[in-house]
């Protein structure tokens, strides 16, 4: 096992982690959890591919999908904010009604044929640089250098600007932001969108860079439940999220690694001998998640996170508190 493959691996299907959870990161900032990450996700992946292959443009099909799953988001968007549905539920709907939709006119796409594909290339000079020259900068795809931009834009725009100020705002304190002016209601329907736009590209980055010529309910293989774990353990942050989504990636393709060989160091492989074991490896990046899930559900650890304090309540013009 070469570690330089496995972590350079990591940061290609990590990019689709990254993505997913810097656009759950800008919803949750405004106050709206979205558990339809999975869903938007799905639909992105379907979109994406279909387009490609009835085009032949995976830019095109890049577009769309960013396009439909925003849309898509706004289904929850109205239900968790105009109607002040549980946001929860909402969510979970939102998941399976994106698993259905891309199901449906997904049907048949995996024997389409061949598609073009978003480019892979090395960055000169950069791709020189000795160790991380090799797993940063050669011959990735184009979305996984987009990922290294959109990272610290992302964060600046949280932390630095005025309209990050006010997405904060009202994540934490919504009554005060409305007293000074700030649309509460337009605000958190524009980072929903925001979020279903980042879940598309993350599909689309699956369908048209990752795993390309290939479309099913498998597809994203519950990557979406890990970028909503992840946002948590990321305290709501890009760059933490960036270092969480590629360990996540790596360790993936680790675990991927470890059960392909007969032999490891000259010893014989136990995972591979033992299929029990090669499940019990998978199953580690999802019971990951489902700890970070429960610990960052409990109202103390949440606010030792650092979470936005009105994350998951409606808001009620006129009403005191959050």
């Amino acid at each position: 096992m070469d570690p330089i493959i496995i972590l350079q691996a990591g940061v290609t299907s990590g990019t689709v982690l990254l993505f997913a959870t810097i656009g759950e990161i800008f919803a949750e900032r405004s106050g709206v959890l979205n558990l339809g990450v999975e869903g938007m996700m799905l639909i992105g992946a379907m979109s994406a591919f279909s387009v490609a292959v009835y085009t032949g443009n995976p830019w095109l099909g890049l577009l769309v999908a960013m396009l439909v799953a925003g849309l898509i988001s706004q289904i929850h968007a109205f239900i968790s904010i105009t109607l002040q549905a549980d946001q929860v539920v909402s969510g979970l709907s939102l998941t399976f009604l994106g698993a259905g939709i891309s199901l449906v006119f997904g049907e048949g796409l995996s024997k389409a044929g061949t598609i073009s594909l978003l480019p892979n290339f090395s960055i000169p000079l950069l791709a020189q640089i000795p160790f991380l020259g090799q797993i940063f900068f050669t011959n990735q795809s184009i979305l996984v250098y987009l990922g290294y931009l959109l990272t610290p834009l992302a964060w600046y725009y949280i932390n630095r600007t005025r309209p990050g100020l006010h997405l904060r705002a009202v994540g934490e304190y919504p009554a005060a932001a409305d007293a000074l002016g700030i649309n509460v209601y337009r605000t958190r329907y524009l980072y929903v969108f925001v979020g279903g736009v980042f879940a598309g590209l993350a599909g689309a980055t699956i369908s048209l860079a990752i795993s390309p010529g290939w479309f099913s309910e498998l597809t994203t293989a519950g990557q979406g439940w890990i970028a909503v774990g992840l946002v948590i353990f990321a305290q709501w942050d890009p760059f933490r999220a960036m270092a969480g989504a590629y360990a996540f990636g790596a360790l993936r393709r680790l675990i991927l690694d470890i059960q392909g060989p007969t032999m490891i160091l000259g010893m014989a492989n136990p995972f591979y001998y033992n299929p029990y074991w090669g499940f019990f490896l998978q199953m580690l990046p999802y019971a990951f998640t489902v700890i970070v899930l429960i610990l960052g559900s409990r109202e103390a650890m949440r606010k030792r996170l650092g979470a936005p304090a009105a994350l998951g309540n409606p808001y009620i013009r006129g009403e005191r508190g959050l």
